[in-house]
């Protein structure tokens, strides 16, 4: 833990300890005075590659057992995290691969949303944000990995979409 001071081995121990390794600043704020210094210490965090920034309100923990510092979430999880846990789906080879649709191993998370696009590199994993419209979404199905919910794109449409590949 060298160049770590007491206040944020602090955070890190109260985070590992109670397994939030998805947080917000809201959940540190009484380890701070003030938003200036909670600010300061999520900043200071990420420089140290402590925490990793998902989105505007929400971090991820590098547990301490990641000994070089790098440490791998699954993409659905991830997805599911950055998007709040609402208006979005897994699709693409992710879900087709889910399914059992195809045996090949997925290069990137394809996520489909209403609230944003692009590519971001997190923790190894190239995630593609694709628009689509709340109908869409509707139609996703919710399943489970590791106990924690994510939603990803139907058995039916994941069918379909492959089917458009070839």
């Amino acid at each position: 833990m060298k160049g770590l001071s007491q206040k944020e081995i602090k955070i890190i121990s109260w985070l590992e300890f109670d397994n939030r390794y998805f947080f917000t600043s809201k959940d540190i704020e009484k380890f701070s005075k003030d938003r200036t210094q909670r600010y300061n210490i999520v900043k200071s965090l990420i420089k140290k590659k402590r925490i990793i920034k998902l989105n505007r309100m929400k971090y991820y923990l590098v547990p301490i057992k990641a000994k070089s510092g790098s440490w791998v979430e699954h993409p659905f999880i991830l997805a599911d995290e950055i998007c709040n846990g609402t208006d979005y789906f897994i699709g693409g080879w992710g879900a087709a691969n889910y399914w059992g649709l195809t045996e090949q191993i997925p290069m990137q998370t394809d996520i489909y949303t209403t609230r944003r696009q692009g590519k971001i590199y997190l923790m190894n994993t190239r995630m593609i944000f694709h628009r689509t419209t709340k109908k869409r979404i509707g139609q996703a199905a919710v399943e489970e990995v590791e106990n924690h919910k994510f939603r990803i794109l139907n058995k039916k449409e994941a069918k379909k979409w492959l089917r458009s590949r070839s």
